[in-house]
């Protein structure tokens, strides 16, 4: 099928609105995802420009720290430290303020924008909070990089201490749609989640939240995602897709097609146009040979692994992003290697 000039006057309508900052309606975010495959590219065209508008050629790289490992509580179908379930990941309490320390100058180093400190938990004890707190004040003041923790849920006391200490911003998904979400987690709620990016936002911290696709929805629940999380008000949208781990339930899924997936990406930029949209958790095993195509849509990727999950490499990334013509940002400029 090739497409049609009316199909590629929609993409460009849809650049055009997004450029206003006018989101796609209901019906068009899904003609997006329905497309067929041919229109993919006209598609990412149009989303690139509105990238390049609001992002000029610029791409973000953020590191996570994997700063306490596995024995979760919580049963989340997609993710290999929960403690319901028998995977490899691997099990360590939290780490001391050094070990985060030497890693936000490791992040620094391979041209990190921003450092994400990451728990295993359903929340932050208060233990865990002062070494937290502690490590985000000693990076600020000894690395110079922007702080990025998730932590599971908060309340306002605990969100109101992290912002205290120096976060810039506070990492909580959806993860999926609420008509979904029981189907995916039944230790905590979509609405404890909602509640927990409020808690962070009022406390004066950004918000970071988004997604996993592959996980057995519909388009619809993606598109009811997409818009959900402009309603809580992100201003970092990491785009995951679903890299199926042993041991959990959502083992036997397969991974999405790429092209739906720089589908997936477009969507997300002309609903959230001037955001850090990243292409995030499972890129390489779901782009593969295409994934330099989705830094036409998103300004942002993690590099260095995701957790419990190797990436191709910060050398690998960089060279993808020269040879896209783009430029790693870091705070307070560009990274030079």
């Amino acid at each position: 099928m090739i497409s049609t000039p009316t199909a590629s006057s929609l993409w460009e309508n849809l650049a055009d609105n997004s450029l206003q900052k006018i989101a796609p309606t209901f019906s068009e975010a899904m003609e997006i995802l329905k497309a067929p495959r041919e229109d993919t590219l006209s598609i990412v065209h149009a989303a690139y420009r509105v990238r390049r508008h609001f992002h000029g050629n610029k791409v973000r790289i953020h590191v996570l720290q994997n700063a306490k490992s596995g024995a979760c509580p919580e049963d989340c179908g997609f993710c290999s430290q929960s403690s319901k379930y028998e995977t490899p990941a691997a099990q360590y309490p939290m780490m001391e303020v050094e070990s985060l320390l030497e890693g936000a100058r490791k992040a620094k180093e391979a041209g990190a924008w921003k450092y994400c400190m990451v728990t295993a938990t359903r929340g932050p004890s208060n233990r865990d909070l002062d070494v937290i707190c502690e490590a985000t004040r000693r990076i600020k003041q000894e690395v110079g990089v922007k702080v990025c923790t998730s932590l599971g849920l908060l309340t306002a006391d605990k969100a109101k201490r992290l912002a205290e200490a120096g976060v810039d911003r506070f990492n909580h998904n959806l993860e999926t749609s609420k008509r979904l979400y029981g189907k995916i987690v039944s230790t905590h709620s979509y609405e404890d989640r909602v509640q927990t990016t409020k808690f962070a936002k009022e406390a004066g911290m950004e918000i970071c939240s988004g997604g996993i696709i592959g996980m057995g929805e519909e388009l619809e629940d993606v598109v009811e995602l997409c818009f959900a999380l402009r309603e809580v008000g992100a201003t970092s949208v990491p785009v995951n897709f679903l890299d199926p781990r042993p041991g959990t339930p959502f083992s036997h899924l397969k991974t999405v097609e790429p092209y739906f997936a720089l589908r997936v990406l477009s969507l997300f930029r002309f609903v959230h146009p001037e955001v850090d949209v990243r292409s995030a958790g499972g890129r390489e095993v779901t782009f593969r040979s295409l994934q330099p195509l989705a830094l036409y849509v998103a300004n942002s990727i993690f590099t260095n692994g995701y957790l419990t999950t190797s990436g191709q490499g910060e050398n690998a990334d960089h060279q993808m992003i020269r040879d896209m013509g783009m430029v790693p940002e870091v705070a307070g400029g560009e990274f030079n290697a």
